[in-house]
């Protein structure tokens, strides 16, 4: 291996910093004991920004642990935008650098195989790999661009830049074994090509044998099957438990963040299990002694964190010229527009549905669906949606800002009673904010939430060719999600029962990758609310199928309105004045204790009422006229646009300047200036866009508009 950097010898002092146990100064801590310490990751994805910090502890353990190694266990390919514009060379670079040990393949080392090019870009990056890689149970021989790359033996005469079925390494006069496995469920989860993939456990029997056959004792697996993957493929727990000489497990693919190392004592000897969470959130350490027969008699693990770590220079500098073309990148356009802003805000993807949550579970279908043609819904935690996206074109930049976990694809096969118990857990919190809410799609459900929790849920719907169709609790449906919700994250016991149980499978797929896929099959998008999650409210004249009643419901949801009786809406009621102030304060959440109002015709309004009047004066939004706010009168859309515009300029501290030019009203041209501006201000920012060729300034708001235009307009100011 091409050394960059100087070792020095290993001191006792940070094993009793870092792991607080006492052993002697040299690697023997007693006659015929071995030590060794295994450095590993697992699922990097392109996720590089703190890669110069991992260098940084590379260096610091191996100055401190002569005998050390360091593997990755797979999924280095896709994930972040290093790696669509680089196509693994920056993550080469940095592997490189840090001298890796050894690697095997994740799944997404295969994902270009259906490219123009196949796998030409994996073959490169093994080629310029300065280590070897590993693979027990994958067979290149069928694709001409790996020929000369694999040789399928189990060798001490290793070369960096190929592909063994496993690899001796010796050190410090000790035989480490070293030999990698991939998922046999690669082929349906990435673009695999005539690469083939052979059963697990008898790949592993065959090479601990080989091993042993040369006296090789002490047997790392490199794995990529996942921790507690369905057993319908494969899993490590299951590997530890029926592979007899397998003494410690690097895993991969679940993205399982052991804090603490995991024993199996099944068979004879123990096998330890390891594996960090990914996208390079940590550097596993694994310390483990074996006695002189090859078996593990003690061991420290843990996650070691970059938080409190200074990047290593040389790091950072080699990285420096892929990380200005990344930020380059993400400031371009994922060649798709939005006529409307994305809501990502908290306080609206914890409460309900939102456009942006709509797009995002309809991108996880489209993509869930490809790989099984039965799923039918998705759903996703509205806590892995953490910003909104602007109107006009959408960059690559924000889309990653409104997913910056790189969350992966997962299938779960469910009954419709347990869909209802996910839906019963997503709407538990309501209204506090919950990142567990469940954003839908391919269904739609409602919910009373004055009902008690866990009781809650009322229709369920499933999408079908003919419209919808209340689900069956007793049926099967396949469901798109998350790994992180799909195993449980955020309370969903059934969905991590379900994970157990073998039915949850994890194509991979990176939430950000698949919501630019989607989208990319349109030039422009313009979503609205579809009414795919409802509460229950006690209005009897609202139509279910009526446009304006998801924007009804949000706007009842959130406190901006109550009904006119107990029981009634009143959506073709004009909305007055005083009706269409109060919503803006509550919008706006206005100080309103205190208040006094100037205006002389407020009479016997509650008291309450007149506070917000007060609260709308002090503001600049309402103004009236000859002292008189006039509060019964109807609110003309003419003057709602003004005050919208001024709540748009208080909290932006600018005033609007609009395009009259470019409006295509007929009917607004005895309107003056500022009435003008703010017409545009509604058209410009797509609150409101009038009937054709006309705006009508001087007809009233129907309170089911004023619904649907306050909706739109808290997108706008957030």
């Amino acid at each position: 291996m091409n050394g960059k950097w100087v070792k020095a010898s290993a001191s006792a002092a940070l094993a009793l910093a870092l792991f607080g146990i006492q052993a002697p100064d040299n690697a023997k801590a007693a006659e015929g004991d071995f030590k060794l310490t295994v450095l590993h990751t697992n699922d990097t994805h392109a996720s590089l920004k703190d890669a110069p910090k991992r260098a940084t502890l590379v260096k610091q353990i191996r100055a401190e642990k002569e005998n050390a190694l360091l593997l990755d266990a797979g999924d280095v390919f896709s994930g972040t935008l290093y790696f669509n514009a680089f196509s693994g060379k920056a993550d080469l670079e940095m592997m490189n650098y840090m001298q890796y040990d050894a690697m095997t393949f994740g799944n997404h080392e295969f994902d270009l195989g259906a490219s123009e090019e196949g796998h030409q870009a994996l073959a490169d990056f093994i080629k310029g790999a300065e280590f070897p890689l590993v693979s027990a149970n994958i067979d290149f021989s069928n694709d001409e661009k790996f020929d000369g790359l694999q040789n399928k033996e189990y060798t001490s005469e290793y070369e960096d830049g190929k592909i063994y079925n496993g690899i001796v390494k010796e050190v410090e006069g000790e035989k480490v074994g070293i030999f990698g496995l991939t998922t046999e469920e690669t082929p349906t989860i990435s673009s695999t090509g005539d690469v083939e993939f052979s059963e697990y456990v008898e790949a592993a029997e065959e090479a601990v044998a080989a091993f042993e056959e040369q006296g090789v004792n002490k047997i790392i697996a490199l794995t990529h099957i996942g921790y507690d993957d369905s057993l319908a493929w494969d899993n490590d727990l299951e590997l530890a438990k029926v592979v007899e000489g397998i003494d410690i497990i690097v895993g991969g693919h679940t993205h399982t963040a052991l804090a603490e190392p995991t024993v199996v004592e099944d068979g004879e000897e123990p096998t330890v299990i390891v594996q960090t969470g990914g996208n390079n959130s940590s550097l596993g350490q694994l310390n483990v002694t074996f006695d002189e027969n090859g078996s593990v008699t003690s061991h420290e693990g843990e996650l070691l964190s970059y938080d409190e770590v200074e990047a290593d220079e040389e790091a950072a500098e080699l990285l420096a010229p892929y990380t200005a073309k990344v930020e380059e990148m993400s400031k371009e356009s994922i060649g798709v527009s939005t006529e409307v802003a994305l809501n990502g805000e908290r306080e609206f993807v914890r409460t309900g549905e939102t456009n942006l949550g709509n797009l995002i579970t309809d991108g996880m279908v489209t993509t869930a669906k490809k790989i099984n043609p039965d799923v039918t819904m998705a759903v996703t935690n509205g806590g892995g949606i953490r910003a909104s996206i602007d109107e006009g074109d959408i960059t690559l930049g924000e889309v990653q800002t409104v997913m910056p976990f790189g969350n992966a694809l997962a299938i779960m096969e469910l009954t419709g009673a347990e869909i209802r118990e996910a839906l019963e857990t997503s709407v538990s919190a309501y209204p506090t904010a919950s990142g567990g809410f469940l954003h839908v799609s391919g269904l739609k459900f409602n919910f009373d939430p004055q009902a008690e929790a866990g009781d809650r849920v009322r229709d369920i719907l499933e999408e079908t060719e003919d419209g919808f169709a209340p689900i069956d609790e007793e049926a099967t449906y396949y469901v798109a999600s998350n790994t992180f919700t799909a195993k449980g994250g955020d309370g969903y016991d059934v969905f991590k029962a379900a994970y157990e149980d073998g039915r949850v499978s994890e194509p991979g797929n990176v939430d950000y990758e698949m919501f630019i896929d989607y989208l990319t099959g349109f030039e422009s998008i313009n979503p609205e609310l579809e009414g795919r999650i409802l509460t229950t409210n006690p209005f009897t004249d609202i139509d279910a199928d009526n446009e304006f009643t998801p924007f009804i419901q949000n706007v009842y949801d959130i406190g901006l309105v109550k009904g006119t009786t107990p029981t009634t809406y009143s959506p073709n009621k004009i909305l007055s004045r005083t009706q269409a102030v109060s919503m803006i304060v509550r919008a706006l959440g206005l100080e309103t204790e205190g208040k006094t109002s100037s205006f002389k015709d407020l009479g016997n309004m509650a008291e309450e009422t007149k506070a917000e009047v007060a609260a709308a004066e002090e503001a600049g939004i309402v103004i009236g006229s000859n002292g008189n706010f006039m509060p019964n009168e109807q609110v003309k859309r003419a003057q709602l646009a003004l005050m919208l515009k001024r709540v748009y300029e208080l909290q932006n501290e600018t005033e609007y300047d609009g395009d009259a030019a470019d409006l295509p009203f007929t009917d607004i041209s005895g309107s003056d200036e500022e009435t003008i501006d703010a017409i545009a201000f509604l058209y410009e920012q797509d609150i409101a866009h009038g009937l054709a060729d006309k705006f009508r300034p001087s007809e009233g708001t129907s309170r089911a508009q004023a619904a649907k235009i306050y909706s739109n307009f808290l997108n706008v100011i957030k």
